[in-house]
């Protein structure tokens, strides 16, 4: 089920009571990278309610990056994860998007990654770790493999050879490369659809209650609610509300898709 809120995020995330949210992704404005119809953040407000918000367990996944300003990058995605910490989060991991389209720079290399910064509340409570790389001796094996073996968590099949259990497949690392994507709404930016899934993967499960607090045209929420988890919504715009909106009731437009049609509800906390 999915609860959109609409209006500013540091005033609706005051009507979520403590402790009630496994998981936060989210890529909030930043700098002047991302004209957003002339509205603004209290950055340290919003971070202080996010902290409030996730249970122990919990983990926000912050996807940021910075602008240059006077020939000088802003640092502005650190002083955010240095914040985090200071309210006591853990800086669990920094991962990098890989961004598969260049970002044409006149005086330093192009630019093509952003930050995300992966904070937990405590040792994260689900680590659902995707499996997609393949391993070199698992690769040979595979070739030769006539369907023996057992398959592990993620459904990979291995090769019992001696005492060693050969996988096929390894753990991915902490640098993903994924393509940005067609923007096919008026949002000015929305991240890959698959970054969200695969964040949500890892770090909850289903049931789980997710929580985009700068929504924009919805792909977290779209993400959520195929993966089986609670989506809550906030974001300050009408209009993108209703791109998420339709986006949400409408995911085969994404390419996935729901079973159920009646996904909104008035959340009781």
């Amino acid at each position: 089920m999915a609860t959109l809120l609409l209006g500013d995020c540091a005033e609706k995330l005051k009507e979520i009571p403590d402790d009630s949210i496994d998981m936060v992704v989210t890529s909030p404005p930043y700098d002047n990278l991302r004209q957003y119809k002339g509205y603004s953040f209290d950055f340290e407000k919003i971070a202080k309610e996010l902290v409030r918000v996730l249970k122990t367990g919990g983990v926000i996944v912050w996807v940021v990056g910075d602008a240059t300003v006077d020939g000088s990058e802003t640092g502005t995605s650190f002083r955010q994860a240095l914040y985090f910490k200071e309210l006591g989060l853990n800086l669990h991991d920094t991962m990098i998007w890989e961004k598969t389209g260049m970002m044409p720079t006149q005086d330093r290399y192009y630019a093509i990654f952003e930050y995300m910064f992966v904070f937990s509340k405590q040792k994260p409570k689900s680590m659902n770790f995707i499996c997609d790389h393949k391993t070199v001796n698992g690769g040979r094996i595979q070739q030769k493999d006539t369907g023996g073996g057992h398959r592990n968590a993620q459904g990979r099949r291995t090769k019992v050879d001696g005492f060693f259990a050969r996988q096929y497949f390894r753990r991915r690392t902490n640098i993903w490369r994924m393509h940005i994507g067609k923007n096919t709404t008026i949002h000015p930016a929305i991240f890959p659809l698959q970054l969200a899934k695969d964040h949500i993967m890892t770090w909850s499960n289903e049931g789980d209650t997710v929580l985009d607090p700068f929504m924009g045209s919805g792909t977290a929420g779209v993400a959520a609610v195929v993966l089986n988890r609670e989506f809550v919504g906030i974001e300050i715009a009408a209009e993108y509300l209703e791109i998420a909106k339709h986006r949400i009731q409408n995911p085969d437009m994404d390419d996935v898709a729901t079973e159920s049609d009646d996904i909104f509800e008035e959340m009781d906390w």
